[in-house]
């Protein structure tokens, strides 16, 4: 008797710390990882004033129930975002992955045959982890080449679609000639720019999210990142 009692009580206890831990783990809100450089990191920007920041505000007031993450950091490279990523992905696990790196690459001059390979690897490794991938392309002043130029912005979406990845062909279209949104080095756009460019973003997201968003429960209230 007293071994079945010692027995019950043994399988009551993990049964309620099983329980606990599904619910704990069905609380966790799926994250969106941006993994960027200084235009997704908000140079000279006031704080909380990025199209990142932005992003976090609409899926909060839309009730989407993600936690955004930014890992975006100025003067990144894809190389350097190809070597961050693994212990990004072991960290948050993150359901849906924004990748917008290239233009760093382009600047120095990189070749363009390791940019595109760095940028695949980086989806790739996303894409394994389970994660869905939007990449943000972008474009470079026609003074690098008209040659170089071109390439530059058709290996997103040769990526895209080698790797089946949604993309946004070009992250600052909506307003790349209007040289009062962008910040005096010419490069980086001012805040007035950022819902621009989070409209841009946003219809392609929008499906990574919807296929990703929590079915149960309400996840809306998820901490900063």
């Amino acid at each position: 008797m007293k071994l079945s009692l010692l027995l019950l009580r043994t399988l009551l206890t993990l049964t309620i710390a099983g329980t606990i831990a599904f619910n704990a783990a069905a609380q966790t809100p799926p994250v969106v990882l941006v993994l960027g450089d200084s235009l997704s990191a908000g140079y000279g920007l006031p704080q909380g004033k990025g199209w990142v920041d932005l992003l976090r505000g609409k899926i909060e007031a839309e009730r989407y129930g993600f936690k955004v993450v930014n890992a975006s950091v100025s003067g990144e490279t894809t190389l350097g975002g190809r070597n961050r990523l693994p212990a990004l992905l072991k960290t948050h696990k993150p359901a849906v992955v924004v990748v917008e790196l290239g233009a760093n690459d382009a600047l120095r001059g990189t070749d363009l045959a390791t940019t595109r390979a760095n940028l695949k690897t980086i989806v790739s490794a996303a894409q394994a982890a389970k994660a869905s991938v939007l990449i943000v392309g972008m474009r470079i002043p026609p003074n690098y080449g008209p040659d170089y130029t071109t390439r530059f912005h058709a290996l997103f979406d040769e990526v895209a679609r080698e790797t089946h990845s949604a993309l946004v062909p070009f992250m600052l279209e909506a307003f790349a000639e209007r040289r009062e949104l962008f910040q005096e080095d010419g490069l980086h756009p001012v805040a007035a720019a950022q819902p621009l460019i989070l409209d841009t973003l946003f219809p392609k997201l929008k499906p990574l999210l919807d296929r990703a968003r929590p079915r149960t429960g309400s996840l809306s209230a998820v901490p900063a990142a």
